[in-house]
């Protein structure tokens, strides 16, 4: 059992509860003439959230942690910020973007945790959300523009 690691994988079933609600939030207020694509990739990410988070918090409880299950205890351990409800659609893909960025820093400092507490299995598991999250984060630049 090491307590930062456990606190890392804390952080990302604060994180991916967080945007489990924010995806929701933005498929139901998005706008405009990317409603129908958007409406439906803000779908398809809250349903990947959910299956992340499920993985995250019961790796946390098979090596012995407890994943923070409460609204004030996800606010106090995200490190990430709630949607505005504002959000025109092309803030809501940015704020995706900027999401998936801090995202990706903690995955890998989480995976360096793991590896060197020898755990296999969480390294591999937080490297398959990273796979995941540096996909979308290429797509959203790319809906953005971003070179």
């Amino acid at each position: 059992m090491n307590p930062s690691l456990q606190e890392a994988l804390n952080k990302q079933v604060a994180n991916w509860s967080l945007l489990y609600t924010k995806f929701h939030n933005y498929h139901w207020y998005v706008q405009g003439n990317t409603f129908f694509e958007l409406h439906q990739k803000f779908e398809e990410l809250y349903h990947e959230a959910d299956s992340t988070l499920d993985e995250l918090a019961e790796r946390l409880l098979a090596i012995g942690g407890k994943p923070v299950a409460t609204f004030p205890d996800i606010l106090a351990n995200t490190s990430l910020q709630e949607a505005s409800g504002n959000e025109r659609s092309e803030q809501m893909v940015q704020q995706i973007v900027n999401d998936f960025e801090q995202i990706t820093n903690e995955l890998r400092d989480g995976i360096q945790l793991a590896n060197e507490a020898n755990d296999d299995p969480t390294a591999d598991l937080l490297t398959g959300i990273l796979t995941k999250i540096e996909k979308h984060s290429w797509m959203f630049g790319a809906y953005l523009g971003n070179e």
